[in-house]
């Protein structure tokens, strides 16, 4: 489905990074033996491979692997609950096994509110305020809102606009959702924390000469800016960074002529022409019943 972009070095990529890297798929099935499977694990588009390789699993990371729920049911004794209670496919699991949860970790799940709700006293409000369907608990609570954690809730904004003097300029340089705040207080941003923020790629551009490249190696949205810019790249972190790759068209081509010729033989199968026949369509301008 991916291939990496034309100007990209396999050879400068780091393998471990690369582990992580969820449209990395197609290149990590190539070359198995240079996987890092402690990585690979927290992969959320990796679990075929994971399936047919159970042995080398990690099972820390795995269990915060949002698209394991179906390895890890199967696998109850070897959960690593700290991190099952983050994973917000895995209240399923947690409801049945409430006695191995841990709050400090679930106060961070965005599926598990109704829990919370129910267990004000076990939350801890720190982990709570990065939680981004927690804002209508916060909004109740604003005497306990850690707004350091805040400033990194992408749906907090509007708390944050109301109490700009408690605001974490540090992390809210990361809040994609904070552009408007930061726009308006360009002498608050922290550069650093700004690479890393997608939607901020107008604010550095401007601003190159305080830009970090080894966190904007990281950043998906930013992957023009580091054609033009090849030898401030950390290739470490690039390793990690999506959009090194790109659609491979040809192959989705030819996956997809696949399908068609199935598709034509039965749509003209003799017995369907028959039928066209028998209603008058003309079969030549078939896409008016399709």
């Amino acid at each position: 489905m991916y291939k990496l972009r034309s100007w990209i070095d396999i050879n400068k990529l780091d393998w471990w990074e690369l582990s992580i890297n969820p449209n990395a798929i197609d290149l990590l099935e190539k070359n198995q033996d240079k996987i890092d499977w402690w990585n690979l694990s927290k992969n959320n588009n990796a679990i075929h491979i994971l399936n047919k390789n159970l042995i080398k699993i990690d099972w820390k990371n795995l269990s915060s692997n949002s698209s394991a729920i179906s390895i890890l049911e199967k696998n109850l004794d070897k959960i690593y609950w700290e991190c099952l209670s983050e994973n917000k496919n895995a209240i399923n699991i947690l409801e049945k096994n409430k006695d191995k949860i841990h709050w400090y970790e679930l106060s961070t799940n965005e599926n598990a509110i109704h829990f919370l709700e129910e267990n004000l006293c076990k939350v801890n409000w720190l982990a709570l305020s990065e939680n981004i369907n927690a804002i209508p608990i916060l909004e109740q609570n604003l005497n306990k809102i850690d707004f350091s954690s805040l400033s990194n809730n992408k749906n907090g904004v509007h708390i944050l606009e109301e109490n700009l003097n408690k605001v974490d300029w540090f992390y809210l340089s990361s809040n994609p959702n904070a552009i408007n705040i930061l726009e308006q207080n360009l002498n608050k941003i922290n550069f650093k924390r700004l690479s890393l923020n997608h939607n901020a790629i107008h604010i550095l551009e401007k601003n190159l000469d305080k830009v970090d490249w080894d966190l904007l190696s990281e950043n998906p949205s930013a992957i023009h800016l580091l054609e033009k810019n090849q030898k401030k790249i950390n290739w470490r972190l690039l390793s990690e960074n999506p959009s090194i790759f790109e659609l491979d068209y040809d192959s989705l081509k030819k996956r997809c002529n696949i399908f068609k010729e199935e598709l034509i033989k039965k749509v003209f199968h003799p017995s369907r022409i028959q039928k066209y026949l028998d209603y008058g369509i003309d079969i030549f301008e078939l896409d008016d019943y399709m």
